[in-house]
């Protein structure tokens, strides 16, 4: 096992074309499969939820798994997962290219999870495209807004 680091991160990816690809009802057979994944890959998982259109995980990674590995490995077996039970996800031709990864201090752990667990009514309020610009503008993120997120 490995030392706990004193910071965790929370990451948030979406599907091509930044439409939603799986009902709410199915959400908990993709979020299950997720937890199965990170805790295979000796990750924790502390909190998952989203919406249709995109995923927020709150997760810690051991010291040797880099972020972008991480990244492309979920992204991958979450794809073949979600296309071999078509059933479940019909509209899904897989994960956008993009992602973004924040870390946070181990003091916010709460803050964060508490966000994640809102998802649902945080966007009645605020869109998915919002709520990531204002996040990469709060940790400094120079964002090029002919290029970001296009529809």
């Amino acid at each position: 096992m490995y030392e706990l680091h004193p910071f965790v991160i929370p990451y948030s990816f979406s599907p091509q074309e930044q439409c939603p690809r799986h009902k709410i009802e199915h959400e908990e057979h993709l979020y299950r499969y997720i937890w199965g994944f990170i805790k295979q890959k000796d990750c924790v998982l502390y909190r998952i939820g989203g919406m249709p259109d995109h995923i927020h995980m709150f997760v810690q990674l051991p010291p040797t798994y880099a972020v972008s590995d991480f990244m492309r490995d979920i992204k991958t077996a979450t794809n073949i997962y979600m296309k071999s039970n078509t059933d479940l996800f019909p509209r899904f031709n897989g994960w956008a290219k993009a992602y973004c990864a924040l870390s946070y201090s181990w003091l916010e752990k709460d803050k964060i999870i508490n966000y994640i667990k809102s998802q649902k009514e945080h966007h009645k309020r605020v869109s998915f495209r919002d709520e990531l610009l204002a996040l990469l503008r709060e940790f400094g993120v120079e964002v090029n807004m002919e290029y970001y997120m296009k529809d």
